[in-house]
């Protein structure tokens, strides 16, 4: 870990959730770019377009390209994670792998998952498409705040998520990831919606009850605010990036 006071300006690694890849955070990046944060972009394993076999990508994979970026980090860089909606998952664990690692985590209208957790043990198939539920999404407010131009790019760039790290359970082990500080950007639900769930027993949320250092900012939009308002997105993890 780092502080603000080594020189290096901060080091973000911005992590899309289901069936994105690095190109999710094409606005966000140049607004981090001016404010001084060097930041890469990922595309999971299984999340490229011309991927030949989705059913063999596991969670573990996942979590091994978020390690394999945490390691990349600059020497005395202040570190910055940022996982956006499923893509929590594997961040949690490689989170807990790297503790040491972590200056701070940015959960994008997401929460840091708990030990056990599983997206849904119950999906079949090797690949799950955005059809799946894209239906539901935009019933539900998901799409809030998308152009239709929007809209049809991410209907059209979207790639089919491996369904076998959606039915994987996480193993955690390291507690001291509960003090990691951290900020929960509430962007489809309000920070009161996002705690009343938690406590109504919601599984993803659960790990709003453990996590200790937790701060839960309101950005009022739909479930993807990179597209909706990614100044605004970017100018959060700005600060979470020069936090002292």
């Amino acid at each position: 870990m780092s502080g603000n006071d080594s020189g290096v300006p901060p080091y973000v690694v911005l992590v899309p959730g289901f069936w994105l890849g690095a190109w999710a955070w094409d606005e966000v990046l140049p607004r981090l770019d001016e404010q001084g944060v060097q930041a890469v972009a990922l595309t999971l394993p299984g999340l490229e377009p011309d991927h030949p076999d989705r059913g063999s990508v596991h969670l573990e994979d996942h979590v091994a390209a978020i390690e394999a970026a945490l390691a990349a980090a600059p020497e005395d860089a202040r570190t910055v994670l940022v996982a956006h909606s499923g893509a929590a998952i594997p961040a949690t664990v490689a989170l807990d792998r790297h503790v040491d690692d972590v200056d701070h985590a940015v959960w994008v209208d997401t929460a840091p998952v708990v030990d056990g957790h599983a997206m849904d043990p119950e999906v079949a198939g090797a690949e799950y498409p955005l059809s799946a539920q894209y239906d539901e999404e935009l019933e539900q407010g998901s799409m809030a705040g998308l152009t239709e131009e929007q809209l049809a790019t991410f209907r059209d760039r979207a790639v089919p998520q491996p369904a076998a790290m959606m039915r994987e359970a996480v193993t955690l082990s390291d507690e001291r990831r509960l003090d990691v500080p951290g900020t929960i950007v509430c962007s489809a639900y309000s920070s009161a919606d996002y705690r009343s769930y938690a406590e109504q027993g919601i599984p993803f949320l659960a790990g709003l009850l453990e996590y200790r250092r937790l701060t839960l900012v309101d950005l009022p939009t739909g479930h993807w605010p990179m597209w909706s308002r990614p100044e605004d997105l970017a100018d959060i993890i700005t600060r979470a990036a020069r936090a002292s």
